[in-house]
């Protein structure tokens, strides 16, 4: 990702709606049991097109405001959401993001992973944490519908960070060389 300062205006805009969203309309929203989290998502589709670092540095950012939102222990989903970007950003540098259907499995994947984290992270401070069957049922119903609002959230974010990145997500980065002739059979690879 390009570092200017449109590049963290950007960033900013998309940890900020994604907080006021999920605080005013999204976290209220149950289906099932289970309610989408848009922060995980935006955090994920930020560093699955900006990278490892830029997607640690998302997921601090936005856990910190969520923190501060809804007066929650301070850093518990700072700690998480850092953790999420981090692994997705490194998934994004081993593995090619141009498939269309990518957000979805990463989506779920993230999702997941914040959910148990957070959940780990908050029995282990006794903020309150319950230990129920139906946290299990809470967190696959909330990972399942993440995984469907995944493909519109990275649209988005792949939209909204287009310029401030330095490899066009569209552009596919694995290419194949071009065939070499080589000699006869039994020289190849001796550039005869």
């Amino acid at each position: 990702m390009i570092t200017t300062p449109g590049a963290f205006l950007r960033v900013g805009a998309i940890i900020m709606a994604a907080v006021i969203l999920q605080l005013s309309g999204f976290g209220t929203m149950s289906f099932f049991g289970g309610h989408p989290d848009l922060v995980s998502l935006a955090v994920a589709a930020v560093a699955i097109y900006a990278g490892s670092v830029t997607g640690a540095a998302t997921g601090f950012a936005a856990g910190f405001v969520l923190d501060l939102a809804v007066g929650a222990t301070m850093g518990a989903s700072s700690l998480v959401l850092t953790a999420v970007g981090y692994a997705v950003g490194r998934y994004r540098e081993v593995r090619d993001p141009v498939h269309g259907l990518m957000p979805i499995p990463v989506g779920a994947a993230a999702t997941l992973g914040f959910l148990v984290a957070f959940a780990s992270v908050s029995f282990m401070l006794d903020v309150g944490a319950s230990v129920s069957p139906l946290v299990f049922r809470d967190m696959l119903v909330t990972t399942l519908l993440n995984a469907l609002l995944a493909i519109p959230v990275f649209a988005l974010g792949r939209r909204v960070l287009r310029p401030a990145l330095v490899v066009d997500p569209f552009e596919s980065r694995r290419r194949r060389r071009a065939p070499t002739d080589s000699g006869p059979l039994g020289l190849r690879g001796l550039e005869v």
